[in-house]
Formats: C-alpha cells, sequence, structure tokens
C-alpha cells in the first residue's frame, strides 16, 4: 500500500501521530508558526505502538492510525524536513534508524493525498510486534 512506486515529490506534507500533534511536547517546538495548514487525517494500514513517551507507526493491514496532516510553510519546508529527520533519528540508508520516512497516501475529509510519515523501522517494527504494547483504537491522543 505504499505511494507512489517512482519517487515522490519532495515537498509532501507530513502526517503526524503523536508528539507533533496539536497540544503535544514537540508541536510547538517544531511547528509553531510554519504551517499553513494542520488538518485531521487518517493513515491506513498501520498501528501504533506505545514507544518510551512517544509512538511508533507500524505498518500492519487493517490498521488505522489518527492524527494531522500538517502542511508546511513553503519557506521553512526544507529546514522543517531536516529538523523532523533529526527529531525522527531518521536518515536515509542507516540501519540504526528508530523510523524510516515513507511516502504513504492518508485519508483527509472524503479524500486522499500523499503525506510523508514517520514508521518504525524495520528491527524496530519486528521488536514491536513481538512484545510492545498495541495503543488500541490507534489515537496516541486517547491512550491516556
Amino acid at each position: 500500500m505504499s505511494f507512489p512506486t517512482s519517487p515522490p515529490r519532495a515537498d509532501l506534507p507530513f502526517f503526524v501521530y503523536g508528539t507533533l500533534r496539536p497540544g503535544e511536547v514537540n508541536h510547538d517546538l517544531f511547528l509553531r508558526g510554519r504551517t499553513l495548514r494542520e488538518e485531521p487525517a487518517r493513515l491506513t494500514g498501520a498501528v501504533l505502538y506505545d514507544g518510551p513517551g512517544y509512538p511508533y507507526a507500524v505498518e500492519e493491514p487493517g490498521g488505522v492510525v489518527t492524527g494531522e496532516l500538517v502542511t508546511a510553510r513553503p519557506e521553512a519546508y526544507a529546514r522543517l524536513l531536516a529538523e523532523l529527520d533529526r527529531l525522527e533519528e531518521y536518515a536515509p540508508g542507516d540501519p540504526r534508524n528508530l523510523y524510516e520516512r515513507v511516502a504513504r497516501r492518508v485519508t483527509v475529509g472524503d479524500g486522499s493525498t500523499p503525506a510523508w510519515v514517520y514508521v518504525a523501522a524495520p528491527d524496530v517494527a519486528a521488536r514491536l510486534r513481538t512484545r510492545g504494547k498495541l495503543i488500541e483504537g490507534g489515537d496516541w491522543l486517547a491512550r491516556r
């Protein structure tokens, strides 16, 4: 269920589902004043696992994750992308990644759009599937 088969545009919006959501600790640190829009959205084909203070989305057929689609201001995009990659400990091709940044379709309102999503890297996802704590319902904000 990936999108697209050719390389995605570099300036895709971001689907955020954890500490970058409004009201969470990293939202103000990274996103405040740098976005054009933040809209409720859903990612199908993934589930959420609890991490040490933040969630991991793990690709899993039949799952749904609740979050927001964040469209960055064009003048802030490149710097924001680099900062989010660092926050998520993602570097292209690095086997030590905690997350991978992948292009996936997310549902917004009655439609869908491609977006960058940080999902658990393969080794992390395998560990979570065997001994992680699933966040029932796929909504980080509702876990409390």
